[in-house]
């Protein structure tokens, strides 16, 4: 096995014990870059003489952090001291801020190889695409808006991965390109220095190839809970099926994919028990929209004064209200989100988790169409943290993966579900 195939899980415990270097991984990586950077293009910026600096600099370290020699891509919508960050916008191409975010800065202090910048959406919202393709089928999209961050950790480039994730695009590029994804409790993780699109529900999260990689990211932003893991057997686990209420776009492969994951962990002992959301979460999609485009007014407005023709027409409709807002809807949006908030979190400790799709099907052909974010964009509006799970193959032979969700902080029991029930339901 070449240190690129490596988890992260895998390579930390090599780089403890001295039998791999930070060198030495980031080298196997570049040339798992070279091979393959051509076809996937997940990355937007990337120095291979300032990764290897970087993993210079990690082995000669005395302090070891929990990321301590493991290459890191960063989506290039969050800023980075030694590396440009463009937003795939031409009004920041080239610019270099000088300054890490807190999220790249947290993983830097724990070691991380800041390896290179993970192409996105632009602005990670609207406007262009990535040039990034899904590894598994270069004709199709690894998803949106964490496109090169997914592609990247699925086609052997980097370890592990940042995203970030306002509506789907976290979780979503989890599913089609059959990797791990964490989206934290909105919050927990500091966005200064990431762009700001909604601050409701702007959040960081992080890719893996295991659910042991995305513990490891958990650990270095030391989430509320997960210094002591909580064990349960997999009999001990009670988790909820939810198709929620946009379970009518569901493709054949998502249905699939939501009961074949339930039927494995039945089979293996978990107690399963289906869960019907109550009657406000019927509009809980529609206050998700509204809050995303109503914040996003004053997300875009900078830009759209500094550098009106730079600025793509989608940014221009958001700050011009295309959609027409109104504040009586910013309200209800707002209302109803937290009166569904405490009606999820109700849900436990009845349950260890509820199990729901990840993405409505495979992954689209072209690079337009990024995917529909509708069953993940619920779940950020409701602030909870989220796990994306590999689980089948599709009728096309490409990933589809389903999400496990808790309640609001409840990130750490969810990270030790997720390590009971992977190895059941990811059972490629």
């Amino acid at each position: 096995m070449e240190p690129w195939e490596l988890t992260a899980t895998a390579a930390r415990t090599m780089l403890a014990d001295g039998s791999l270097t930070a060198e030495a991984l980031t080298h196997s990586c570049l040339e798992r870059c070279a091979e393959r950077e051509a076809v996937t293009k997940a990355f937007s910026y990337l120095d291979p003489l300032l990764a290897v600096r970087n993993a210079r600099r990690v082995d000669k370290a005395y302090a070891k952090g929990v990321l301590h020699g493991l290459p890191l891509g960063v989506k290039d919508m969050i800023d980075t001291a030694d590396m440009p960050t463009s937003h795939n916008s031409p009004i920041y191409d080239g610019l270099q801020q000088g300054r890490d975010a807190a999220c790249v800065g947290i993983a830097r202090g724990e070691g991380a190889v800041v390896f290179g910048k993970t192409d996105t959406v632009e602005f990670a919202a609207a406007g262009r695409r990535a040039l990034t393709r899904n590894p598994h089928d270069p004709s199709r999209t690894p998803g949106g808006s964490s496109s090169g961050s997914a592609a990247a950790v699925a086609d052997g480039m980097v370890p592990l991965a940042f995203g970030t994730q306002t509506g789907g695009s976290t979780i979503r590029p989890a599913s089609f390109c059959g990797v791990y994804g964490m989206k934290p409790t909105h919050g927990v993780v500091n966005s200064e220095g990431a762009k700001r699109y909604s601050h409701t529900l702007d959040t960081i999260g992080w890719y893996g190839r295991a659910p042991g990689d995305l513990r490891l990211v958990a650990e270095a932003f030391r989430l509320f809970g997960v210094e002591t893991p909580v064990t349960k057997g997999l009999k001990q686990l009670r988790i909820g099926v939810c198709r929620g209420p946009n379970w009518q776009v569901a493709s054949l492969e998502c249905c699939e994919a939501l009961g074949t994951a339930a039927k494995r962990l039945e089979a293996a002992g978990v107690t399963m028990e289906e869960v019907t959301l109550p009657a406000p979460f019927d509009e809980i999609t529609a206050a998700q929209l509204v809050v995303l485009h109503g914040e996003g007014r004053g997300g875009f407005l900078q830009e759209y004064l500094a550098a009106p023709g730079l600025l793509h027409r989608d940014f221009h409709e958001r700050v011009e209200n295309a959609k027409g807002i109104t504040p009586q809807q910013m309200l209800w949006a707002y209302d109803l989100a937290a009166e569904c908030r405490k009606l999820f979190d109700a849900l436990f400790p009845g349950l260890d988790a509820v199990l729901t799709p990840a993405a409505v099907g495979e992954a689209p052909v072209g690079r337009q169409d990024t995917g529909n974010p509708v069953f993940n964009s619920m779940w950020t509006l409701l602030h909870v943290p989220c796990i994306g799970i590999p689980c089948i193959k599709g009728p096309n032979g490409m990933p589809v993966g389903v999400q496990i969700v808790g309640p609001r902080f409840g990130d750490a029991a969810l990270l030790d579900v997720a390590a009971a029930v992977a190895p059941v339901i990811d059972a490629g």
